[in-house]
């Protein structure tokens, strides 16, 4: 399907990284902190997330309370994560852009893939955070990569998919985390390929 590929550049959470007990965690902190139950909470922020809002912030706003904090402690790595990239990048080169706090080399080093990532990314570090299109034109510009030529890979429609269209590369969502949820309303929200796991990412690339 796709042609002249020359990087492939990543999303990490829900992308690489498995989210779901960090999410587990901060809605059973949001539940407690609003004196609600868990299920009570989950069903809430999943209709958020299908109406293509950010479910637990939405939802602690709806409690009246903060949005509790994230714990990367509980973040691991897909189970084809590693086999998945160390097998593109036998092809590919490849790069991560992502909105995440500081010392994202670190975590990508800790989980044991830092290795496959010729370029990193993170907001962070940049002062600037996805959707703006310019964190994906400066990862374009220090990869030396001409949009026709890179695939962005990412969960969300929203911080992934429409920059990166917008800017005429190409596109694959990848269905995991909450971001699966989304309902595609615009054309520019229509990835190229779609695909549910990294495994099956690997069958078409």
């Amino acid at each position: 399907m796709f042609s002249n590929i020359e990087w492939l550049f990543f999303d990490i959470g829900s992308t690489i990284i498995d989210e779901r007990l960090a999410y587990q965690h901060r809605l059973q902190e949001l539940a407690e902190c609003a004196n609600v139950s868990y299920q009570e909470v989950q069903t809430q922020a999943l209709s958020f997330y299908r109406q293509n809002e950010k479910g637990d912030s939405k939802t602690a706003k709806l409690y009246s309370v903060p949005v509790p904090k994230w714990h990367p402690e509980d973040e691991i790595l897909f189970p084809d994560a590693v086999e998945c990239l160390k097998t593109l990048s036998r092809t590919y080169k490849m790069g991560i852009f992502a909105n995440q706090s500081p010392g994202t080399q670190n975590r990508l080093r800790e989980h044991g893939i830092l290795e496959y990532f010729s370029l990193i990314i993170a907001s962070a570090e940049e002062g600037v955070s996805k959707p703006d299109p310019r964190i994906f034109e400066l990862a374009l510009a220090k990869s030396g990569c001409s949009p026709n030529h890179g695939i962005m890979i990412g969960d969300r429609i929203d911080n992934d998919i429409v920059p990166a269209n917008l800017l005429g590369m190409h596109t694959i969502w990848i269905k995991q985390g909450f971001g699966q949820y989304w309902q595609i309303a615009r054309d520019v929200e229509q990835a190229d390929y779609v695909v549910s796991s990294l495994g099956e990412l690997c069958e078409i690339l």
